[in-house]
């Protein structure tokens, strides 16, 4: 498995893209998956030779509080149950803690809150909905 990171829609993006797609769209129903974020986010993507598995994103919050939002984290089909989704997840998680990042935040679908929580956040109670599927927000402290 190889790991990459890239800011924006470098190389790299399609494959990221790929991943959320078929899960995001084709498999969930999704509507708004691409948005202006992924021009100058920072993505993570696992591949497998040239076969994209997995992937995350993540963006500086805006209220100046030094915390990263983490998402779109996306785990192809034939990979899942192989621990691929925390492996992006620690991965993009480690390399804002080398870059000085001590707070993390997301907005899980509430039917996998609990893969987040086995990762250390926390939910703040925080439920809301985006398009028809509900999510809470969670932290975690690096």
């Amino acid at each position: 498995m190889e790991l990459h990171f890239f800011t924006g829609k470098q190389p790299g993006f399609e494959q990221a893209a790929a991943i959320r797609q078929a899960v995001f769209v084709e498999e969930q129903g999704f509507h708004n998956e691409f948005d202006e974020t992924d021009e100058t986010c920072l993505h993570c993507v696992i591949s497998d030779g040239p076969q994209p598995v997995a992937t995350c994103r993540a963006f500086a919050k805006e209220d100046g509080s030094g915390r990263w939002i983490i998402g779109r984290v996306a785990v192809s089909l034939p990979y899942r149950g192989q621990c691929q989704g925390e492996a992006v997840m620690n991965a993009m998680m480690k390399h804002l803690a080398q870059q000085g990042v001590r707070e993390v935040e997301l907005s899980a679908q509430c039917r996998a809150a609990g893969f987040y929580e086995k990762l250390g956040f926390i939910s703040t109670g925080e439920t809301h909905m985006d398009e028809y599927c509900p999510h809470v927000t969670m932290i975690k402290t690096l």
